[in-house]
């Protein structure tokens, strides 16, 4: 098994998010990720203004361009956001200072700055007018996902037949308390023979009792697993920073928000992951390698 995760912030002390990533602390991440056992990422950008992005992501591309590491380790890039529902509840962790309408001058400007390796764009579906980025995404080789974001079912119905395919950790961004039936949950699983539905597996962002009953109507051939990772992976209890985030993470090793109201990314490692597969959620290896592996690589096309 390779697994690909298509969600990493960070890891081992790197973020990716971060204005002073170096050469050095690059390469530290993808020997880490590839010491616990992931093949490949997609190095992920959360929501900021579009120049702040522009320029981290500029960064990224080319510190990786001069490691033949970092090349083979990050074979993409995710951007999560700006264009989201700038609710709360629905925004999590991303600022919502920086959120903006989907719109094409700064979707192409995002698509330049990662210099050709985006592979996922997160958008909120509700806030593209007529579909117009999600077109153009797609168009462009792009899978496009939907979060952080509360469409109606309709609407969510009407992407894909614009281009949206994936839905980005489903259960999470989104409130604590919803309507009990018609909710962005229920409406992602009710269009799940259109979807890659998308699961942080950590037992925290979700129960695993109900991450159960949610792979049991999902089904295994359209669901991916993720880590959602920041740069505490890997380090234990300590204070760590996501895109300017001051996080505490604590004995449990649950990355939370200063004021303990939401979760910023996750702790996760790929081993752990497949430790929680087999132990909490009863999957087999033949069951991970799909979760992991060969679905990741078919939801992006690679």
């Amino acid at each position: 098994m390779k697994p690909l995760d298509l969600q990493v912030n960070g890891y081992a002390g790197t973020d990716f998010n971060g204005d002073d990533l170096t050469a050095e602390a690059l390469h530290h991440a993808c020997v880490c990720l590839r010491e616990d056992d992931c093949d490949s990422i997609l190095a992920t950008f959360i929501t900021d203004d579009v120049a702040t992005l522009e320029r981290r992501m500029s960064t990224l591309v080319r510190l990786r361009e001069q490691d033949e590491l970092a090349r083979s380790v990050i074979v993409g890039i995710h951007i999560e956001g700006p264009f989201m529902n700038p609710e709360k509840g629905y925004i999590g962790a991303h600022p919502p200072q920086c959120v903006r309408p989907a719109n094409l001058e700064d979707a192409k400007r995002l698509l330049d700055a990662a210099g050709g390796l985006t592979k996922i764009v997160t958008l909120a579906p509700e806030k593209d007018e007529h579909f117009h980025v999600t077109e153009f995404l797609a168009n462009n080789g792009v899978t496009v996902s939907a979060g952080h974001c509360n469409p109606s079912l309709e609407v969510l119905r009407a992407a894909t037949e614009h281009g949206l395919t994936m839905f980005t950790h489903v259960g999470n961004g989104c409130p604590m308390l919803m309507h009990r039936h018609d909710n962005i949950i229920q409406r992602a699983l009710a269009l799940r023979d259109k979807l890659w539905l998308c699961f942080i597996p950590d037992g925290v962002h979700i129960d695993f009792f109900a991450l159960q009953n949610y792979l049991r109507v999902a089904g295994l051939e359209k669901t991916i697993f993720v880590t959602d990772a920041i740069s505490a992976a890997r380090l234990g209890p300590g204070k760590f920073t996501l895109a300017g985030w001051d996080i505490q993470i604590g004995e449990d090793l649950v990355a939370r928000s200063p004021d303990g109201s939401h979760f910023v990314g996750s702790t996760v490692t790929i081993p752990r992951i497949v430790a929680n597969g087999q132990q909490q959620l009863g999957l087999s290896k033949a069951d991970l390698k799909l979760l992991l592996d060969t679905n990741p690589r078919k939801a992006i096309g690679l």
